[in-house]
């Protein structure tokens, strides 16, 4: 028996054992610590504001048989699958945006797997508050209704905000804007809207009133950054009307008029009035309170004013009326009413026109006699006339204007009341002007101003100008140019000069004179202005080609002006053109030209242009002589003196040739010279024409002797003096430089030691 239990139980232990050796144990997650990131993510909690693909989470655990595990992630049937696993890692993403307010609790499965055991557990994961919200007015639109007589400081009303967030992004404070034009403030807590202290409201002012109210939250993180979040809305605060204010007139003031021809019944105005309480208004009852003899009458429920009588038996030409408009108020006991003034003005009908009046009656034309250019402000006196309107009141006013040339007679009074002397001033005084018009004629009208008739009437003004000496005699330019020939005889008319005097008859008679150091030679004629040269002035361009003087224009009473007469005097070809004296002997270089010259006294071209010729020379195909310069020269082709003799059996090359010089005149007048060359190489050229030169200038002689006497005094001078300087030196004994020699010696030794 002992035996069967010791073999069960060695069964046993070995079925025990067996089993023990056979097991795999399943794999575990890790204890999640606080704020750890490894685990089963049962402690986690996620801000609603996390982006998405954030990582989240690692999941973390272990298998005890150190096998490799995996991880998963499953969701609730019908739920949003918010995150994702990647199995080897375990890194937990988010997938799908957060939003605490519709869900702040999620629920998932998490496993875990060595490939032969899996664990899964249901964890809960918190969504925490990202201030996301805004706060939100319940229960809007917001209008109220507020008497206009609601004491100030009375609350009005109750605005509430809703904001879904938690903590200080979800707590709401108010606030008013404008808050200084605003009648009305704002609880910030509770949201109470209040009438100000002090302020009171006023339907006829303001009927309504728009207060914008804000809402803010207390703030909190978003994404990383603070932020408040505030929303706004509008409450529309209607004012009541109440009975406070009175009736009011419209239109005023009041004006009427009566005229002759008003029948009685007809309606002359209509007043209007209305209650100031227009929320609820009042009938108005009208009445005339003050200033009616029993004319008028007024309707006393559309305010309308008639006459009553006739308009001859009005007593007076101004009526006013003083009306009362009462409301109709049955359950007020006092009456509350307001006055308005009415004037009424009694005319009679505009049946007359103005007319103007003479020294004899009713006149349409006035004509006097004046100088011209009266002092300004003149007036002309002349004139009697009158002008006159029967009739009354307005219909009696009228305007006076002048019609014609503008800006010249001014008529004084401009406006007149029935009657009135008619003045006609000057205002222009340099328009009246006899030598622009000797008549002037205007039309006086009288026009009525504010009848609609218009009634009008016109007098002729007929004014016959005179004249006076106000001109000055005039050039017709300030100076004159005129040209004459010099070999003019005396006598000869120079130019004609002309001034005008703008004045009439003996005014306008004009005297010429001439003066001036240039009028010497010339004189004018007195009244025709013509200028001629004294009967003995010899006219030379050559001496003297200008002249300027001054001449004079005077009226009968010496008024003048003056001008100026520039004479030119013409050169006339009068002079030959004549050669220079030192012409007669040239010596040509081979290859160099040799010059004459001839002037021309006269003053003026082509009269003095000279233009040189050869007239004669033998052998002529020799020379060329420049026209304008009078250069002469060998032709291009004779380059020696070998190729001269050649040419010719004049074999010491001296010439004489015929030179022409001709001026450009009309008639042309010419002169002609010899002149002797002398052609040669060129340094025997150079010697010869010196010593030629030197012939014809004994001055030049006498320089040369003295320059040479001043070289050999000087040259004697500078010999004399070296050799004195010479003989000197050689004399001279210089002992001081051997003593000096001497005494140095023994000093430098004595250095040396």
């Amino acid at each position: 028996m002992k035996y069967v239990e010791i073999c069960q139980q060695a069964i046993f232990l070995a079925v025990t054992y067996i089993s023990l050796i056979q097991a795999d144990y399943a794999p575990y997650f890790y204890d999640n610590a606080p704020n750890s990131t490894n685990g089963n993510m049962a402690m986690l909690s996620i801000p609603e504001d996390t982006p998405i693909g954030s990582h989240l989470y690692t999941l973390n655990g272990s298998d005890p048989e150190g096998n490799s595990v995996t991880y998963d992630m499953t969701f609730e049937p019908g739920t949003k699958h918010y995150f994702a696993v990647e199995p080897q890692t375990g890194k937990v993403t988010l997938l799908e945006e957060l939003d605490r307010e519709k869900e702040d609790e999620i629920e998932v499965l998490v496993g875990i797997s060595d490939s032969v055991n899996k664990v899964v557990e249901k964890v809960r994961i918190l969504v925490t508050d990202a201030n996301d919200e805004c706060p939100v007015f319940i229960n809007t639109p917001y209008i109220i209704n507020v008497s206009e007589d609601t004491p100030s400081g009375t609350s009005l009303f109750k605005v509430f905000a809703v904001d879904k967030d938690n903590g200080s992004g979800g707590s709401v404070t108010y606030f008013l804007q404008n808050t200084r034009k605003n009648k009305f403030s704002i609880d910030r807590y509770s949201g109470v809207l209040r009438l100000k202290s002090g302020v009171n409201l006023d339907f006829e002012r303001s009927t309504a009133h728009f207060v914008t109210v804000t809402a803010k939250d207390g703030g909190g993180k978003l994404r990383g950054k603070h932020r408040i979040c505030s929303s706004s809305t509008t409450v529309t605060i209607n004012v009541l009307d109440i009975q406070d204010t009175p009736p009011m007139f419209s239109g005023t003031p009041y004006f009427a008029y009566v005229y002759e021809d008003t029948k009685p019944g007809s309606e002359i105005l209509n007043v209007i009035a209305y209650d100031g309480d227009r929320g609820n208004p009042n009938l108005i009852h009208y009445t005339i309170a003050h200033g009616n003899d029993g004319s008028f009458d007024i309707n006393s429920t559309t305010g309308a004013i008639t006459l009553l009588q006739a308009t001859e038996l009005l007593q007076k030409d101004i009526y006013k009326l003083l009306i009362q408009a009462s409301e109709v108020n049955t359950d007020v006991d006092a009456q509350v009413f307001m006055t308005a003034m009415v004037t009424i003005q009694v005319v009679d009908l505009n049946n007359h026109g103005p007319i103007f009046y003479g020294v004899n009656g009713p006149q349409s034309q006035f004509e006097i006699t004046m100088h011209e250019h009266p002092p300004e402000g003149e007036i002309l006196r002349g004139l009697k006339i009158t002008v006159n309107d029967s009739d009354q009141g307005t219909n009696a006013q009228f305007n006076l204007r002048l019609e014609g040339p503008e800006g010249i007679f001014r008529v004084i009074p401009q406006v007149v009341i029935n009657e009135a002397q008619v003045t006609i001033i000057v205002e222009n005084s340099a328009a009246i002007d006899y030598e622009m018009i000797q008549v002037f004629n205007f039309k006086l009208l009288a026009i009525e101003s504010d009848t609609p008739e218009m009634f009008s009437s016109t007098a002729d003004i007929i004014i016959q100008l005179l004249d006076t000496n106000d001109n000055i005699p005039k050039f017709t330019s300030e100076f004159y140019i005129a040209r004459i020939p010099e070999n003019s005889p005396g006598g000869s008319p120079v130019i004609c000069v002309t001034a005008n005097d703008a004045d009439s008859e003996i005014w306008g008679d004009v005297k010429y004179s001439i003066y001036g150091t240039g009028a010497d030679l010339f004189l004018i004629h007195p009244s025709t202005g013509i200028i001629y040269t004294q009967p003995w002035a010899v006219l030379d361009a050559e001496v003297q080609s200008r002249y300027n003087f001054n001449i004079k224009a005077a009226d009968v009473e010496g008024k003048h002006s003056l001008a100026e007469v520039f004479v030119t005097v013409l050169d006339v070809n009068d002079h030959h053109p004549e050669f220079n004296e030192d012409i007669l002997e040239k010596v040509m270089i081979i290859g160099l030209p040799v010059k004459v010259e001839a002037k021309d006294e006269d003053a003026e071209e082509p009269n003095n242009i000279v233009d040189y010729s050869i007239m004669q020379a033998d052998p002529a195909n020799v020379f060329d002589i420049d026209q304008a310069t009078g250069e002469i020269v060998l032709k291009s082709y004779i380059k020696s003196l070998e190729v001269i003799h050649n040419i010719t059996r004049n074999k010491d090359c001296k010439w004489s040739l015929v030179v022409q010089a001709k001026d450009r005149g009309s008639p042309s007048f010419s002169t002609t010279a010899v002149v002797r060359i002398d052609i040669t190489e060129e340094i025997k050229s150079r010697l010869n024409s010196y010593i030629l030169g030197l012939r014809n200038q004994p001055w030049r002689i006498f320089r040369i002797c003295l320059s040479m006497v001043t070289f050999i005094i000087s040259l004697t001078v500078i010999i004399s003096g070296l050799m004195f300087w010479k003989t000197v030196k050689r004399s001279r004994i210089h002992p001081h430089s051997k003593r000096r020699k001497i005494v140095k010696r023994p000093t430098q030794r004595k250095v040396a030691d």
